[in-house]
């Protein structure tokens, strides 16, 4: 592999490649996560008319939780139960995963589960 490429171009390719074929519509949105080293969002997308219906971070769970949440796993599940309950207040139950070019193990994978234990689905 080429020195010049960076670990963030390389998730770059990795979420166009997956952008091709996931899109959310109103009828099954996307969930959009990002992550960086310190925290990680994520956002619930009706592309075809490009609002973000419902989003949730790891400040507004530490937030409602009165504190650190712990470790980034514990912030990860913590984000993905919010995201579930808002999404459900909205009346969304299922979306399309958008892993944004992250592999789907650690905090990706903990937000999704947690989020599946929430009532959504995908």
């Amino acid at each position: 592999m080429p020195r010049d490429r960076d670990a963030r171009k390389l998730r770059n390719v990795r979420h166009r490649r997956v952008r091709k074929k996931v899109s959310g519509t109103p009828d099954q949105p996307r969930l959009c996560v990002f992550r960086s080293l310190r925290s990680i969002y994520a956002q619930i997308i009706d592309d075809t008319g490009g609002t973000t219906l419902v989003a949730a971070s790891s400040q507004e769970a530490a937030k409602e939780a009165g504190g650190n949440l712990g470790p980034k796993i514990a912030a990860s599940t913590a984000v993905g139960s919010l995201l579930a309950r808002r999404a459900q207040e909205q009346g969304i139950s299922r979306v399309v995963f958008d892993r944004g070019g992250y592999k789907y193990h650690g905090r990706v994978r903990a937000l999704a589960e947690a989020a599946r234990e929430g009532g959504l689905q995908f």
